[in-house]
C-alpha cells in the first residue's frame, strides 16, 4: 500500500514539477445526470428572474447561456450585432470573447505537451529564436510569471509623462507632457511576429525577474500562439480551427486576423457608438477568438468529457500556480480560479473594445454561465451571480473581472 501511494507521488511529482510528457491515463469523464423537465423548468425561472434583475434590463446587448450537466437551462439573446442596420443578435451571432480566447490558447499547448511536441520547463528561445529573455520559460507564459509587459504598454514611440510645478500660488499643479522614445513601432496594424520582432529588437523592460511574481499580461499568450504556429507549421487561426473548433462542432467560431479586417465588426462603447479598428487589433492567442454561447458550451462539454485533452492533463491546467501570498483567488494554466471550501470556480472573463465575455464554471455542480456582449457593460461581470438563484451555497462575489 505505501509503495502504491509513493508510486502515485512520483508521478504527479514529475507531472507538475518537471513538465514532461504524461504517461496514458485513462480519462474518466464526468457522467452527466439527466435533469427532469419540472427541475429544468424551476431553475430557469430562478435564472430568469435573477438575469432580469443583474444584466438583462441593465441595457445588455449580448447573448447569454446558464447550463447545469451538459444541458441548457436557460438563454437568451437581445440587441443589435450591427446597430446600424438593425441587425438582431441571435443565437448564431458570434461576439470577440476578449481574454476567454486564453483557455483556448492554454489548451491548444497542453494538448501538444500531451503529444511529447512541447516541454513546458524549456525556455521559451528555445521555440522562437532569438527572443531575448533566457529565464523565461513556456510554463511561465501559460501562469503569467513570465514579469513580461503589456505589449500594449511597450510597443509605443511616444509616451506621455506626469510631472509637476510650482504655481502661483505655491502649489503644486499636475502637468503632462508627450516624449519620443528611442524605438521605431511599425506603423498601421501588428501582428504577433511584429510584437516578437520588437520585443527581439529592444528588449522592453521586464515587470519583474523571471518566476518572481504575478502579473497578467496579454504579451505572454500572443507568444504562445506563436509557438503554436512553429512547431505545427499551421498559422493558429487555422490550428485553432482545424483541432479544436471543426471537431467539437463549433461552427459559428473562428480567430480573427490580418486577412479579416476587411469584414471588421465593431464593438460598440455604451452610447453605441462604435468601436474603429486600432493598432494591436490583429494579435491573437491573448485574445480575437469569435464565438457563440452554444459553441462555448460545447467547448465547455469537451473539457468536462476529456475529449480534447485528458483529465489529468486539465487538473494539472486548474492547480494554483500564483502562490505569492495567501488568497481564494489564484491562476493555472490559461485559466482563473475561486478556491471555496465548499465550490471551486474555474472561470475566464473577457475585455477588448466594446466587448465583454464571462465563462464560469461551476465544478462541484457541473454548471456553467456563459455572457457575450458586444456594447460595453460592466453588469456583464456580474451575470456570474445569477449562480446563486439556482445552486445552493454559490457565492460569486469575488470572482475577478
Amino acid at each position: 500500500m505505501v509503495a502504491k501511494y509513493l508510486y502515485a507521488f512520483c508521478f504527479f511529482f514529475v507531472l507538475f514539477a518537471c513538465g514532461a510528457k504524461p504517461k496514458p491515463v485513462p480519462s474518466t469523464p464526468y457522467i452527466f445526470s439527466v435533469i427532469d423537465s419540472a427541475a429544468k423548468e424551476k431553475f430557469a425561472g430562478q435564472i430568469r428572474e435573477s438575469y432580469n434583475t443583474i444584466l438583462g434590463k441593465r441595457g445588455f446587448s449580448g447573448s447569454i447561456l446558464v447550463a447545469k450537466n451538459g444541458e441548457i437551462l436557460f438563454e437568451d439573446y437581445q440587441g443589435y450585432y450591427d446597430v446600424k442596420s438593425k441587425t438582431p443578435i441571435t443565437a448564431t451571432t458570434p461576439f470577440h470573447i476578449a481574454s476567454t480566447s486564453k483557455t483556448f490558447t492554454a489548451m491548444a499547448i497542453l494538448k501538444l505537451w500531451e503529444e511529447g511536441k512541447i516541454d513546458l520547463e524549456k525556455p521559451v528561445y528555445t521555440y522562437l529564436p532569438g527572443f531575448p529573455y533566457t529565464d523565461i520559460t513556456v510554463r511561465m507564459l501559460l501562469n503569467h510569471r513570465s514579469g513580461l509587459n503589456n505589449y500594449a504598454y511597450f510597443m509605443v514611440d511616444r509616451q506621455v509623462q506626469a510631472y509637476k510645478v510650482k504655481g502661483k500660488r505655491g502649489r503644486w499643479i499636475k502637468k503632462y507632457k508627450t516624449i519620443k522614445l528611442p524605438v521605431e513601432v511599425k506603423p498601421g496594424l501588428v501582428n504577433n511576429q511584429d510584437m516578437l520582432d520588437f520585443m527581439i529588437k529592444y528588449k522592453p523592460a521586464v515587470i519583474f525577474g523571471a518566476n518572481r511574481g504575478f502579473s497578467y499580461s496579454n504579451t505572454n499568450f500572443a507568444l504562445l500562439a506563436l509557438i503554436i504556429e512553429k512547431l505545427t507549421g499551421k498559422d493558429y487561426p487555422t490550428y485553432i480551427k482545424e483541432n479544436i473548433f471543426t471537431p467539437l462542432g463549433m461552427e459559428h467560431s473562428y480567430v480573427f486576423s490580418q486577412k479579416d479586417t476587411g469584414h471588421y465588426q465593431p464593438s460598440y462603447y455604451p452610447n453605441n457608438r462604435p468601436y474603429l479598428i486600432e493598432k494591436f487589433d490583429c494579435i491573437y492567442g491573448d485574445k480575437n477568438i469569435y464565438s457563440t454561447v452554444r459553441d462555448i458550451l460545447l467547448w465547455d462539454k469537451a473539457l468536462y468529457q476529456g475529449s480534447f485533452i485528458s483529465q489529468t492533463t486539465l487538473q494539472m491546467a486548474f492547480e494554483p500556480n500564483s502562490n505569492d501570498r495567501p488568497s481564494i483567488h489564484n491562476y493555472g494554466l490559461g485559466w482563473r480560479m475561486l478556491n471555496q471550501p465548499d465550490q471551486k470556480i474555474i472561470y475566464h472573463n473577457g475585455w477588448w473594445h466594446g466587448n465583454n465575455s464571462v465563462f464560469s464554471r461551476f465544478i462541484k455542480d457541473t454548471a456553467t454561465i456563459i455572457v457575450l456582449g458586444n456594447r460595453f457593460n460592466r453588469n456583464i461581470y456580474k451575470a456570474k451571480n445569477i449562480a446563486a438563484s439556482f445552486l445552493a451555497g454559490s457565492d460569486t462575489t469575488a470572482l475577478a473581472e
